[in-house]
């Protein structure tokens, strides 16, 4: 029976109420207990919950929004039914729900609980029967308790027992004969829009109509088709008057560019949680954690995440959304999606006995106790003091204490669930009149409210703003009710409150507009292709951003509510605007006309929210002057003598007079017609695109992504199958997720060189690495904690480790086996790095000695970076997952960790991660102890392995050095342990030349991080000693990051190479004299040398600050700046051996020193003059500030310092000019030199001057002990 009576379909959206509904005991079933809400049944039977039934609703079904039975029925009575006696406190509760649909529409329920005499004679006994198996169990297991040994026999006799029993039967009793029955019944409406305060009202009206003494002015019937079928739904911007029972009601709806409808009381969310709390819980709800919110009280849930998900404006959480999960449904908790849900707690249990599948990524909001558990680690919202001192000011305006109200204890709960004023002043069930209700006069008794003012006092805090809101009965003035003025205060706090948050989002995504990807022509292929398309310029919006907001912002435009939003902003040039996003883009018009100056958006100063008056005003103005008054509630055509009046019962309501409206054409059908036909033709518009509205909505599921299809499970059908289905959707979407994070995080490292090889957009920062990383820990935690049979610690997967390692070492202990890849390999000359062992144990052991990580959550996602370092992740967690007994222990059959070939998918993307080097442990673990093995790799056949003098090294690297450490005599291997050194950058050797062989010939130094296993070549190629070569007792190493191969080849590379492969070196011209090998660049490969060099340095210089790489290996490196100028240098240099001693670059240099010391230049005019003796002056003083500096560098050394520091002060183009025309380059250098060509040193010039305008930083170990 189609229930769109009347004036066609069209009028259908437009009311104001869709469903009356009447939930609660069938006297045909009787008693049947609820088995999915999880009660045991140790519990005396009126504490037990029992199957509730949907007894009738009115209309039987409306085409848009289909009456879900199931879901409405246990949303009404989410507990079931509950029995009182007259001993038991019997006050109505009201409570609200949503039920959001696949697609994300949503509908409201209000709901009013009371209780009603049971009649049914067959009830009554059921629940007597129930009564006396009960005590008779509890008596039994008492005394079997008691009487298991003569020890507790004889305490049994003690009073303990005795009076244990008797109490549990006076507490617990119900007898027929005495005792009176009362079974809860509710009331409900549903609503397409939430308006609480109306629905409420109406509500309220209603069981004051059953419960007094008169019959109510009209039958029920009459208000209830007046609602359902006469009401209209008021239009934006105006309000409506409609008539309740005994008095009349308002509601308004803002207008279309005002913030959307919300009608709970944002003042209670703030008083329930605290200022500080709840903008803690939104930064969390933004990042789109799991939020569970936990109350006794049902309203209170809804209030709390109907509040904050208002709060989000303009963005709207896009993820599975409970705000009461029915016991039946408590496997809901297990999703490994982000989810925000509340649950009821039962009354006297602890948070501690609350079983949750997964905490690592979980906000847990206790609202009762005013308290919260966050995640670890997750970024603060930008500006958050100014924020939370802003909202404090309106608070404070509303004598609302920002640190929350004390005056939610349960005492006054209970009382302000009492229909406060509505409630009929009848001196019965201890009614009292409203105004004499003073909540502080209640409390003052209260003994935690004198125990907290106590403690306050002591700790300084000032108790004077908790004047527990007396203000709530003042005077009658202006002949307004109380009750109205209190709503209305309500009323304009909660606008004004959504203003300043929404102003946050307004100044920070101001110009947003500006990074949205435009790519697609039309929608369809915008649709098509949605998953492989990027549509906002991530890297560009953040590099605008002030730099505190960034932890934040990175995070947040990952998430899919932002991804939702730009989708629907790209999707408004083909369709209507979402009205989200009409009011917010409409906001940021406004600020750009108001400021001129568009950069000053994007300092991070904080501009506070500018239009709350008028926002307040907006909403007084609609509710002193009302815009429609709907049609009175008026007799129907029903027949005589049906639905007679009992006080305290309500009636059977006649079903046919309510199935369906009138049929006359009401004045505001013609109005939702027009509105239908504009639908229509938009309907067509879209099909006329090319897209049947099917199609488009698969693709608009598929292209929102993931999380959508898994938003909203549902909520009536609970067969095992649709379970199981539920479970297969997570399966499923768990593995898309992981398929798309491992892409981003791929597409994101290799993005550069894929950028400069011209495939794809430069899109991403390394700001964002770290974020994606975050992300993917994320995921493995959810995907570890789906489908667990117990749960154990916060961490899923931690837990799951360290079953693992308790396991294995057992079997380690009782098998004593070795252990995979544990022999150390030796080369032929018994010198090399021992293979690293690869053990998914041994890295768990790493985390374990950390002792800067406190906890479980932390510890996974140490070793999920750690693994991820050392491209093992994939293979440690193949390792974890195959012991399979331990799998099947832990997880049900269902879950994502026991689907073979999904797991398998999984760990294959994961392994594509391998591709990619990553230094996500030791960057972020900035202050641990590392232990390192450093090993020296002389070259044997030309020198000694091992010298008689004492060497010693020095490792240097991002974060710190070493210092100096000597090597113990006869050792080429050493291991040391210090502080994490971050990426190595160089090593200094030397030794202090004592002993008959002092000069040594060192190949290279290898070393390696013991915990991640980078290991690092110091290519050197140069003998150490005086005498020999260039003299030098001590060498600066750059190093270079070898790539991990597998073990094998790491050992042949650290076996001494044939001598003429020694490394890097064989550039350097001087190491010809002593090879022979006579391979010289021509000049042209020497200029294009050092443009490149140069060019690298510009680059560098040009990335972002996160991403550079070291400038180190850029100056100093195989193809750095100094050795491109070596080359200069050596061009055409006449390096013959005069009595076989050679001549090195720096021998020039200080002929050129002495040169200029002793002459006077004669120049032609005075200010070239000038200029050039200071450039003489600073190169004479350079130079033998390195000469004179205590340390034994070799001249090709002092070469490379005097390069540098001449690069870092911008130096060099002063220099070489001079250096190209002082006499001493006719003696040491050729006719063709290219020192001697001016077209060719002029250019060089120009080359170098393009460092000018850099900030450039030298390493310490590079410059150590000059002091210029």
């Amino acid at each position: 029976m189609s229930g769109s009576g009347g004036p066609g379909p069209g009028a259908a959206p437009c009311r104001f109420a869709h469903y009356f509904v009447l939930c609660g005991i069938d006297a045909e079933s009787g008693l049947e207990p609820d088995e999915l809400a999880g009660e045991n049944f140790d519990q005396s039977p009126l504490r037990r919950t029992f199957k509730s039934k949907v007894l009738a609703h009115y209309p039987q079904n409306i085409e848009w929004n289909p009456f879900d039975q199931d879901a409405v029925n246990m949303l009404c009575m989410p507990k079931g039914l509950s029995f009182r006696t007259q001993a038991d406190n019997r006050d109505p509760q009201l409570h609200s729900f949503i039920i959001t649909r696949e697609d994300g529409s949503r509908t409201y329920g209000f709901v009013l609980t009371f209780f009603e005499e049971v009649t049914s004679k067959q009830i009554c006994t059921a629940m007597q029967t129930l009564y006396q198996m009960h005590n008779a169990e509890q008596y039994s297991s008492v005394c079997a308790s008691s009487s298991c040994s003569m020890d507790s026999l004889a305490s049994s006799i003690d009073e303990g027992d005795a009076t244990s029993l008797a109490k549990l039967q006076r507490y617990n009793s119900y007898d027929i004969s005495r005792d009176t029955l009362y079974v809860s019944k509710c009331i409900c409406l549903i609503t397409p829009l939430p308006f609480m305060q109306a629905c409420k009202k109406f509500l309220i009206q209603l069981y004051k109509a059953v419960t007094s003494q008169q019959p109510p002015p009209l039958p029920l019937e009459s208000y209830i088709h007046n609602i359902l079928y006469e009401v209209p739904l008021p239009p934006p911007g105006r309000s409506l008057k409609f008539y309740g029972v005994y008095e009349p009601i308002i509601c308004q709806r803002p207008g279309p560019n005002e913030l959307p409808l919300s009608d709970y009381p944002l003042r209670e969310v703030f008083e329930l949680l605290g200022l500080e709390n709840l903008v803690q819980v939104f930064t969390c709800v933004l990042l789109e954690m799991q939020i569970l919110l936990y109350s006794q009280d049902y309203q209170r849930l809804m209030t709390v995440a109907e509040g904050i998900t208002t709060l989000l404006f303009p963005f709207q959480w896009q993820h599975v959304y409970v705000p009461i999960l029915p016991a039946s449904l408590l496997h809901f908790l297990d999703a490994p999606v982000p989810y925000l849900m509340g649950l009821q707690s039962k009354e006297g249990t602890d948070r501690s006995k609350l079983e949750l599948p997964q905490e690592a990524n979980l906000c847990f909001v206790d609202i009762d106790n005013h308290f919260i558990e966050l995640p670890e680690e997750f970024p603060q919202f930008p500006n958050k003091l100014e924020f939370i001192q802003e909202i404090s000011e309106v608070l404070l305006q509303f004598g609302i204490p920002p640190e929350g109200n004390l005056h939610c204890s349960d005492s006054a709960t209970k009382l302000k669930n009492l229909v406060l004023s509505d409630l009929v002043n009848d001196k019965k069930n201890g009614n009292i009149p409203s105004n004499a209700l003073n909540m502080y006069e209640l409390l003052k008794g209260n003994e935690t409210i004198a125990r907290l003012q106590a403690l306050a006092k002591r700790t300084g805090v000032t108790m004077e703003k908790i004047t527990i809101t007396a203000p709530l009965v003042e005077k009658e003035k202006d002949g307004k009710l109380p009750c109205e003025e209190v709503e209305l205060r309500d009323y304009k706090l909660n606008v004004q409150l959504r203003e300043v948050f929404a102003n946050r989002f307004t100044q920070m995504f101001a110009d947003y507009e500006a990074f949205v990807i435009q790519a697609a022509p039309d929608m369809e292929s915008w649709l098509t292709n949605r998953e492989q398309m990027q549509n906002f310029d991530k890297a560009s919006f953040l590099s605008d951003q002030p730099e505190p907001y960034l932890p934040f912002l990175s995070h947040f435009i990952e998430t899919q509510m932002f991804a939702t939003f730009i989708d629907n902003k790209i999707i408004s040039q083909w369709e209507e605007k979402d009205p989200f996003l009409r009011v917010f883009d409409s906001r940021i018009e406004k600020i750009r006309l108001y400021n001129v100056r568009a950069p000053a958006l994007r300092t991070s100063n904080y501009q506070k929210c500018s239009t709350l008056k008028e926002a307040a005003q907006s909403i007084e103005q609609r509710l002193m002057k009302i815009d429609h008054t709907a049609i009175h509630p008026h007799l129907l055509d029903m027949k005589i003598g049906q639905g007679k009046y009992e006080q305290g019962f309500f009636p059977k309501l006649q079903s046919d007079v309510l199935a369906t409206g009138p049929t006359n054409n009401n004045r505001w059908a013609s109005r939702s017609t027009t509105t239908q036909r504009r639908k229509d033709r938009l309907r067509q518009h879209s099909e006329h695109i090319g897209l049947d509205n099917d199609l488009r909505e698969k693709y608009m599921q598929e292209a929102r992504s993931l999380g959508k299809n898994l938003r909203q499970p549902k909520l009536s059908d609970l067969s095992p199958a649709v379970i199981a289905q539920t479970n297969w959707k997570f399966v499923e979407g768990l593995l898309k997720e992981c398929r798309m994070k491992t892409k981003r995080m791929l597409v994101e490292k290799m993005g550069h060189e894929a950028v400069e090889l011209g495939h794809g957009e430069a899109n991403i920062t390394g700001l964002e690495e770290n974020t994606l990383i975050a992300s993917l820990c994320d995921l493995l935690e959810r995907i570890w904690s789906h489908g667990l049979q117990v749960k154990q610690g916060k961490s899923a997967l931690w837990s799951h480790l360290l079953q693992y390692q308790e396991r294995e070492e057992k079997q380690e202990h009782s098998a004593e086996s070795p252990a995979v890849g544990t022999e150390r390999r030796k080369s032929d000359t018994g010198i090399s790095l021992p293979t690293l062992r690869v053990s998914l144990i041994q890295d768990m052991r790493h985390v374990q000695n950390m002792s800067e990580i406190k906890t479980d959550v932390g510890r996974a996602r140490a070793w999920i970076r750690l693994s991820l370092e050392k491209k093992l992740l994939s293979q440690h967690l193949k390792q974890l997952l195959s012991n399979q007994a331990l799998a099947k222990k832990l997880y049900k059959r269902y879950a994502f960790l026991r689907c073979e070939e999904e797991r398998e998918q999984f760990l294959y993307h994961l392994l594509s991660l391998n591709a990619v080097d990553y230094f996500c442990f030791t960057s972020v673990f900035t202050t641990i102890m590392i232990p390192y093995r450093s090993v020296i790799i002389p070259i044997k056949k030309l020198s000694n392995a091992i010298t008689t003098s004492n060497p010693w090294i020095c490792v240097s690297g991002e974060l710190g050095e070493t210092g100096v450490m000597q090597i113990p005599k006869n050792h080429l291997e050493m291991t040391f342990e210090c502080q994490n050194l971050g990426k190595l950058t160089t090593v200094q050797i030397g030794h202090d030349n004592s002993g008959l062989l002092a000069k040594w010939l060192v190949d290279c130094v290898m070393v390696r991080n013991e915990i991640t296993g980078h290991t690092y070549k110091f290519p050197c190629g140069r003998w150490l000693g005086k005498g020999i070569d260039d003299g030098s007792l001590e060498r600066i190493l750059i190093g270079e990051l070898v790539s991990s191969t597998s073990d094998e080849e790491l050992g042949k590379q650290c076996r001494t190479p044939p001598q003429q492969k020694s490394p890097t070196m064989a550039r350097r011209l001087s190491i010809t004299s002593l090879t022979g090998k006579n391979t010289k660049p021509n000049a042209g490969q020497i200029q294009e040398g050092i443009g490149e060099a140069v060019n690298n340095i510009v680059k560098h210089f040009h990335k972002p600050e996160k991403e550079r790489g070291s400038l180190t290996i850029l100056l100093c490196g195989e193809n750095g700046l100094v050795a491109a100028l070596e080359q200069v240098f050596h061009h055409g240099f006449k390096s013959a051996r005069i009595f076989h001693k050679n001549v090195f670059i720096w021998d020039f240099i200080e002929k050129a020193v002495a040169y200029f010391e002793t002459s006077d230049q004669i120049g032609d005019n005075e200010e070239a003059l000038l200029l050039q003796r200071s450039s003489c002056k600073t190169f004479c003083h350079y130079v033998n500030a390195i000469n004179t500096a205590p340390r034994n560098i070799g001249k090709d050394g002092k070469f490379q310092i005097l390069v540098c520091l001449g690069t870092r002060d911008h130096l060099l183009p002063q220099w070489i000019p001079l250096l190209a025309e002082c006499p001493p380059i006719t003696r040491m250098y050729e006719e063709n030199a290219l020192l001697r060509d001016r077209m060719t040193v002029n250019s060089l010039i120009r080359v170098l001057q393009t460092l000018q305008d850099f900030n450039i930083i030298l390493e310490g170990s590079l410059i150590k002990g000059v002091d210029v």
